[in-house]
């Protein structure tokens, strides 16, 4: 059999397909850095900039909200210096430069950075960009504010976030804040779990004829969630996407900033100032650096 093939000497083999279908250790990694595949980023830059749906950004006028707020609760004053780590195409950071702020992207997307820097470019804002892994920041005391907007902590292992949080908290100010927002079960019990197949001509994974095969596995005593995606090509090659999300309660997520060196603000329903309430789908997290 051709690596990576599901096809054998004897046909198909479904006895390979199936055997991804069964439920992975948490965090098992699929294709790896697919974020930044040639296709695969370019229909992620496509969701980014579509101001009609949630699925990669947040609507325009949801983002619009979050840092008008954010600028005012945090009292970040112009030429205060803001990390914006996953990026992505410079949503949030364009509008924080705007009010006056020293902003730094971060994202592991090249061709959501490029983006981001044409974009600056063309509305004459100054915004550092990077193309970078924020798993390996080593940045020192630079920053006044750092976010990790739209649920990014989520996808990472318990090992990455303790890096992550590391990271941030090296690189913020004595007293700097982090600002971060989390899924909850109930976003988990809303979505639920995919169970499906289609195939596409031209589609998200490949440019290409393939088959995709969808599945949702639960992992409820530890709240963690994967979305798998398993796409087999007209030659037979497979690739197999794994989307991982750790669902935080309150206390939960606090108890992970705290042992990293962190102080909790506020916590919130989200990141435009709704109070926080029991039963949320997102919990927005202020925490300050001890």
């Amino acid at each position: 059999m051709k690596p990576g093939s599901v096809f054998d000497q004897t046909g198909l083999n479904l006895k390979m397909i199936n055997w991804f279908q069964t439920p992975p250790e948490p965090f098992t990694p699929g294709e790896l850095l697919f974020w930044d595949d040639p296709h695969i980023s370019g229909q992620m830059l496509a969701a980014h900039l579509n101001p009609k749906n949630d699925l990669a950004s947040r609507r325009p006028e949801t983002i619009d909200r979050s840092v008008n707020w954010l600028v005012e609760t945090l009292g970040l004053d112009a030429g205060s210096a803001v990390l914006d780590l996953g990026c992505g195409p410079g949503l949030y950071a364009i509008r924080l430069a705007q009010h006056g702020l020293k902003v730094t992207g971060v994202d592991y997307s090249r061709r959501s950075i490029e983006y981001a820097i044409q974009d600056a470019r063309k509305q004459n804002v100054d915004i550092e960009y990077r193309y970078q892994n924020y798993l390996q920041l080593a940045d020192l005391e630079q920053y006044d504010a750092a976010v990790l907007i739209y649920g990014d902590f989520c996808p990472l292992s318990p090992d990455e976030r303790r890096q992550l949080l590391h990271n941030i908290h090296k690189a913020l100010k004595p007293g700097g804040f982090f600002i971060l927002d989390v899924t909850t079960r109930e976003h988990r019990k809303l979505h639920g779990c995919v169970n499906n197949w289609y195939v596409a001509e031209n589609g998200f994974w490949k440019p290409g004829a393939h088959l995709v095969l969808e599945e949702g596995f639960d992992y409820p005593d530890q709240s963690i969630f994967l979305d798998q995606a398993i796409v087999v090509e007209t030659n037979g090659k497979l690739s197999v996407y794994r989307m991982w999300f750790q669902d935080f309660t309150r206390e939960s997520v606090t108890t992970e900033l705290e042992n990293e060196g962190f102080m909790v603000d506020s916590v919130w329903n989200d990141l435009c100032g709704t109070p926080f309430e029991d039963g949320t789908e997102w919990i927005g997290i202020i925490a300050k650096k001890k």
